[in-house]
């Protein structure tokens, strides 16, 4: 059964269920409150990987480093994987830092650069990672399916006339979010913006991250929908003003709202209803 549970302020007592009289009231307690001062919904930043898309992080990400690790070897000879994967790990932790002024991907370079003295933006270097994306990170994909709702979701708020960015914690270059998209079967929808590490300037949970995201579809953080899965990654969105929308497993997360995306569909056209 689906929940939508507003858990502070405001909302604190209401619990959104799937009876139909019960959602009806609670739905129309928020277009009231929504008139009463709360700004008209803009646009919804949804995270990507356990929110649009079921995947097992941890069994990708160990497949992905396995797979990667040769490829680090073949781009710089006389090293091997481990030392590659040692420099990639430490150049992931430099994104994850502040860097006023560079974006994630030249925070990366550099702190690649400075340990193994290959510069990532030379041909010869690049190549055999852009060719790893291309070729090898698809396979990758295993049983990872999108989670139920997903497209509906991002479809129902494009309809709505919302602006929709993907934002997906930006430590991977563009094809391999671009790939991960197709995996939730959501990459032939026209999305406002899709954040990368080529195109941002910081990671989540930083609030640099949220306001960039919320500058590249145009819309003021306040008129922003954060939703995702991750309780330390995605709703420290609310600390720049954004609302929040949890996906996630566990009780007790602060968010504006929790539960499926079927609940998040039911409850957008009052949130962005400006009467």
């Amino acid at each position: 059964m689906g929940i939508v549970k507003p858990s502070s302020g405001i909302w604190g007592q209401f619990k959104l269920r799937t009876g139909p009289g019960f959602r009806s009231c609670v739905l129309r307690f928020c277009r009231l409150i929504t008139q009463k001062g709360l700004p008209v919904l803009r646009a919804v930043l949804f995270d990507l990987d356990g929110t649009l898309l079921d995947i097992d992080l941890d069994s990708f990400l160990r497949e992905y480093f396995t797979a990667l690790g040769p490829v680090v070897a073949e781009a710089l000879a006389g090293t091997t994987p481990d030392e590659g994967l040692a420099a990639v790990l430490a150049g992931t932790e430099a994104m994850s830092l502040p860097h006023p002024g560079l974006t994630n991907r030249d925070a990366f370079n550099a702190c690649f650069h400075r340990l193994t003295h290959a510069d990532l933006d030379l041909e010869e270097f690049a190549l055999p990672f852009e060719r790893f994306y291309r070729e090898v990170f698809p396979s990758l994909r295993r049983d990872f399916t999108p989670m139920p709702g997903a497209r509906r979701a991002v479809e129902t708020c494009l309809k709505l006339g919302l602006k929709v960015a993907i934002a997906t914690n930006p430590i991977f270059p563009r094809s391999a979010i671009d790939e991960r998209m197709r995996w939730a079967s959501i990459d032939d929808l026209a999305v406002h913006a899709v954040t990368s590490y080529e195109n941002m300037h910081a990671t989540k949970p930083h609030a640099a991250y949220f306001a960039e995201t919320a500058a590249m579809v145009g819309v003021a953080p306040p008129s922003c929908l954060m939703v995702g899965d991750d309780r330390a990654l995605d709703m420290p969105a609310a600390d720049l003003g954004m609302r929040t929308f949890y996906v996630g497993g566990g009780l007790g997360v602060p968010c504006d709202w929790s539960g499926s995306l079927a609940d998040l569909v039911d409850l957008l056209p009052r949130l962005a209803q400006d009467d």
